[in-house]
């Protein structure tokens, strides 16, 4: 086409489109035609957009020259010309610098997780090490901070076990034999122990209620019920001294014949002690946990329900709760996540916003003489929504408000 016009016509058409003299050869080799894939890529990627930022720029600088004939205020728009070269300038080192810190950010990111991973599971060991000592803590804060006797009702009721399987174990020839003369059969041992030993803790449970009640009648001076509770407590007395302390006694025998000849107990004797026995082992679980432990189990059995807590007594911990130090950290550690999370994605968008903002600013600028966006972008904020960027540019663009707000800047320093 210019060969084929005058000397005078060819130069002015040269001059007006002469992006088409090396637009071309930019853009080839920008693509990276022929070279190697590593080679090509790396210039897609830093040259690619620069160029076609490039390239529009001059074709739309061009297009603005043609229009200063015809616009107010020529020395601002040239200026605002030259600004927006700068912006480009400035946007295409940005872009530059933002690639390689996009990449460091990337490399921060992926070290930062990792170690994020690696305390995070350390602190999953320490929890799942820690819960059992937590827990243990928890129990016993809850036990001794309770108004409810717990300590006591543990120990009635392991003291009830205890004495359950002695009697069971000193009982049980007594009742194989016994079964075996009802049955005329030889039954197996272990047949017997376990609903012995359940009968025995049911009855040795038994026996602390009773004592209970009696000792309550016994506050509230109810003759009555201290009677007829004092007619059980004997009873009580007789059954446990004949059935099971009569049999602990009798295998307490051999050991005082080994200490003197001829010695012969007898039925008093063993009655006599079997009492002492059955007074004292009751007078010192009673005195020491029994007192405490058994009012709480007859009402747990009796379905009354047991108060936990009362007045303004103070919330008890949690006893599989985790660490107030795992909770921090797993905050600190969301919250580092998401503060590097936005950092990075904003190195990975800001960099091509900034030149395709350039590239857009040369346009709103050949159509309203002002600049759209800002530049630089600093942070993902400054990039403003549509609605308001409409509404910018729709004020800029009223009668008597056509002011360059950016050159007004530059001439002020």
């Amino acid at each position: 086409m210019f060969n084929e016009t005058s000397s005078i016509f060819k130069l002015a058409l040269s001059i007006l489109f002469f992006p088409l003299f090396f637009q071309n050869a930019f853009l080839s080799f920008a693509w990276g035609l022929g070279d190697q894939f590593w080679v090509s890529m790396g210039k897609r990627l830093f040259l690619l957009l620069p160029v076609l930022a490039f390239i529009l720029g001059c074709w739309i600088s061009m297009a603005c020259l043609l229009t200063v004939l015809i616009r107010q205020q020529r020395v601002a728009f040239l200026t605002a010309l030259l600004v927006t070269w700068w912006d480009l300038g400035k946007s295409i080192i940005y872009f530059w610098g933002g690639i390689i810190n996009f990449f460091f950010n990337l490399a921060v990111a992926v070290v930062g997780l990792f170690k994020v991973a690696v305390f995070g599971l350390w602190s999953v060991v320490q929890e799942i090490i820690y819960t059992p000592f937590r827990l243990i803590k928890g129990v016993s804060q809850n036990v001794l901070s309770s108004p409810v006797p717990w300590v006591a009702v543990f120990m009635t009721f392991f003291w009830c076990l205890i004495e359950a399987f002695i009697f069971t174990y000193v009982t049980t020839p007594l009742v194989v034999d016994t079964f075996s003369n009802i049955t005329g059969e030889n039954l197996p041992v272990n047949f017997i122990r376990i609903p012995l030993f359940l009968f025995l803790l049911f009855m040795i449970l038994g026996s602390y209620a009773v004592l209970s009640t009696f000792v309550e009648s016994i506050k509230k001076k109810n003759i009555s019920s201290i009677a007829g509770i004092g007619v059980i407590e004997v009873v009580v007395l007789f059954v446990e001294v004949v059935f099971l302390y009569r049999e602990f006694v009798d295998s307490l025998v051999p050991w005082f014949a080994q200490y003197s000849e001829n010695f012969q107990l007898g039925i008093l004797g063993t009655l006599g002690i079997s009492c002492f026995v059955w007074f004292g082992i009751r007078s010192l679980s009673w005195f020491l946990f029994a007192a405490h432990g058994t009012p709480t189990i007859m009402y747990i059995i009796q379905g009354k329900g047991v108060v936990i807590f009362s007045g303004s007594e103070t919330t008890k911990s949690r006893l599989l709760g985790v660490s107030s130090e795992f909770v921090n950290r797993i905050k600190e550690e969301t919250h580092w996540i998401q503060l590097k999370g936005e950092e990075l994605l904003a190195s990975f968008i800001l960099p091509p916003l900034q030149v395709i903002a350039a590239a857009i600013n040369f346009g709103t600028l050949l159509l309203s003489s002002n600049h759209l966006f800002d530049l630089p972008f600093t942070n993902l904020r400054s990039i403003k929504n549509s609605k308001d960027l409409i509404d910018n540019i729709s004020r800029r663009m009223k009668p008597g408000n056509e002011v360059h707000e950016k050159i007004g800047d530059y001439q002020n320093v």
